[in-house]
């Protein structure tokens, strides 16, 4: 029930003294508060950054209104709050509460992490610390919530294993139901026996529940149930200590998305969030494999829903919540199978409306030629689009198979149909980079600056966005190690004396934030011990560059005993055991070797041809 109490005194000792105050109080638009009375079980879905990023996060409201729907649960959201909020709260001895009912984060039966990016790894921490709940999960009892998680950073759990009690890969809109309802039904067991016991007897408790969970749902990693293994200092090898648990762990997928209703009554925000509009899931998964891309990977296979059902769900969801965009959300929307006919429809319906339809993932292919002047634009837009390499040679290196020709074209209807500009995304420090790959970045950017001239009589505004090239978990590009700082700063140096035209602006992603990814994305269990001690020590949201303190990390790796060279820059062995091993995926490692050994022969072919 409503924690009426703490909300009033947050309200009349806190919130004056923190920054945009309206991101702790909830009772936004489309909110669900339920009575507890009515209920069985609570849920908390964390997002591990702040409001304005994890209101803006499509898979949160997806969650929401699932868990909500169901009149058993009450299903509630807790952020990660700034470091003045965080200061107010351990000064006065208050715990993070929910938005919905201020309730404690202890209090709740599961807490559901999402996992979006591994730099957030720190922020699990202040919370599960500020929300009264153990770091540790061997700490924990029965009295305190299922930790549970799940995500793209999930891939590779290993990093946070001592912190979770158990992660989920694939699809959330099955597993996150199914996960709740066990261990309400575990709990509620447990408790009818008696008080949960506390201490070591109240731990013991918690692991044969845990291990029960395990026995009927068996696509859950709980990793107290594993032992990893280590020999020379390097990984070799992950045991299960319980024969009742998988040896490896299938991910949950959902055969028909257009079974799963999308969020019709999405919570709107009380605060400007990086994305103020409505967000529609046309379609999951991509039909293209390139080679440094997780999501094409772990999103398998292809799924799509219909144009009506998107329209319909769009409609409704304008209703409720007044905004005046929608955005077509997928991997790749303009490989959607009816994307021409789906765009006529939304024009038809929300153009009269004065709503917007922005499409932010378009492939380069032929049908950008013409996509522009298909979507319109009564505003002063951005295209934009992710070319990732500039050479054709390179492309067939990454797998990502587009033409110049289209690209160029796709700029010159955007440039004629009222775009004002062009954002381009590329990576540098992939595998077999040469110079000439850094030079076609500025030439392209420059390119489309020209062609803007010609369209409108003066040079284009383009922004080439460069990031450093992470080698990520279940990618063909597993085994390569990642570039060093000195190949970073050299390229980047490179880059931007490159530049000719003052329009085409360049920007370089911080060489720091990417080798510490690089560390948590590569790294095995051991690597939660830095993560702990650079958070004791203060590392707090270090993905926003004013919080971020690199020497922290660097010094918490060293005192961990984790060698920084071996971790990041030393390549697999394709016969290595990896630390994610034990995560599957669909077409499995078999395929990603293969695809693998492939790349290693075209990487030579293009030294010879130098």
């Amino acid at each position: 029930m409503f924690n009426r109490r703490l909300k009033e005194y947050i309200e009349s000792h806190v919130l004056p003294h923190v920054q945009t105050p309206a991101q702790y109080l909830g009772g936004e638009q489309n909110i669900v508060r339920k009575d507890y009375r009515d209920v069985q079980g609570k849920v908390c879905l964390a997002f591990p950054d702040v409001y304005t990023i994890g209101m803006s996060h499509h898979g949160l409201q997806v969650l929401y209104t699932l868990m909500n729907n169901d009149p058993q649960w009450a299903c509630e959201r807790v952020f990660t709050p700034w470091p003045d909020m965080e200061q107010q709260l351990r000064q006065r001895g208050l715990p993070l509460y929910s938005l919905e009912n201020f309730t404690p984060l202890h209090e709740f039966d599961v807490v559901g992490f999402s996992l979006q990016y591994e730099i957030g790894c720190v922020n699990i921490l202040t919370m599960l610390d500020l929300g009264g709940i153990p770091l540790r999960s061997v700490e924990r009892t029965m009295a305190d919530p299922l930790v549970i998680a799940g995500g793209p950073c999930a891939q590779n759990p290993e990093p946070l294993a001592p912190f979770i009690d158990l992660f989920v890969t694939g699809d959330g809109e099955l597993s996150l139901p199914q996960i709740c309802n066990t261990w309400l039904e575990l709990r509620q067991a447990a408790r009818a026996l008696g008080p949960w016991a506390s201490g070591q007897a109240g731990v013991e408790q918690r692991a044969e529940a845990l291990l029960e969970l395990v026995r009927r749902l068996p696509y859950c990693y709980v990793p107290r149930f594993y032992e990893p293994e280590y020999a020379d200092g390097k990984f070799v090898d992950l045991h299960r200590v319980h024969p009742d648990v998988p040896a490896t762990i299938q991910p949950v997928v959902i055969s028909d998305l257009e079974a799963i209703p999308l969020p019709t009554h999405p919570l709107v925000p009380l605060v400007e969030c990086v994305h103020d509009r409505i967000a529609i899931e046309i379609m999951r998964g991509c039909p293209w494999q390139c080679r440094f891309c997780q999501s094409t990977v772990i999103k398998r296979p292809l799924r799509v829903r219909s144009v009506e059902t998107i329209v319909q769900s769009a409609l409704e969801a304008y209703r409720n919540t007044g905004y005046n965009e929608i955005s077509l959300l997928s991997l790749s929307s303009s490989d959607y199978p009816y994307f021409e006919d789906l765009v006529r429809r939304l024009k038809e319906v929300f153009r009269p409306l004065g709503v917007n339809v922005s499409v932010p993932s378009l492939r380069v292919n032929e049908q950008l030629r013409t996509i522009a002047e298909l979507i319109g634009n009564d505003r002063r837009s951005s295209l934009t689009l992710a070319p990732e390499v500039a050479r054709d040679d390179m492309r067939e290196q990454i797998r990502k198979k587009i033409k110049n020709d289209d690209l160029y074209e796709g700029c010159r209807t955007a440039f004629r149909n009222n775009y004002e500009s062009v954002k381009l995304y590329f990576m540098c420090g992939l595998p077999g980079e040469r110079r000439v790959d850094l030079d076609g970045i500025i030439e392209m950017a420059e390119h489309i600056a020209l062609i803007g001239k010609q369209e409108r009589g003066r040079y284009g505004r383009v922004t080439a966005s460069v990031s450093n090239f992470v080698p990520k978990a279940h990618t063909p590009y597993q085994w390569n190690g990642m570039a060093r700082r000195e190949y970073f700063e050299q390229a980047h140096r490179y880059l931007h004396s490159r530049r000719r035209i003052r329009s085409v602006t360049v920007k370089c992603h911080n060489i720091d934030t990417s080798l510490l990814e690089g560390v948590i994305s590569r790294g095995d269990r051991r690597v939660a011990e830095a993560i702990e001690l650079a958070w004791r020590r203060g590392a707090r949201l270090d993905s926003w560059s004013e919080f971020f303190q690199p020497h922290r990390w660097w010094q918490a790796l060293a005192d961990v005993g984790l060698d920084m060279d071996r971790l990041l820059h030393e390549p697999f062995q394709l016969e290595d055991r990896l630390p994610w091993d034990h995560v599957n995926v669909k077409y499995g490692r078999a395929f990603l070797e293969k695809e693998q050994k492939r790349s290693v022969v075209q990487l030579q072919a293009m030294a010879d041809a130098r």
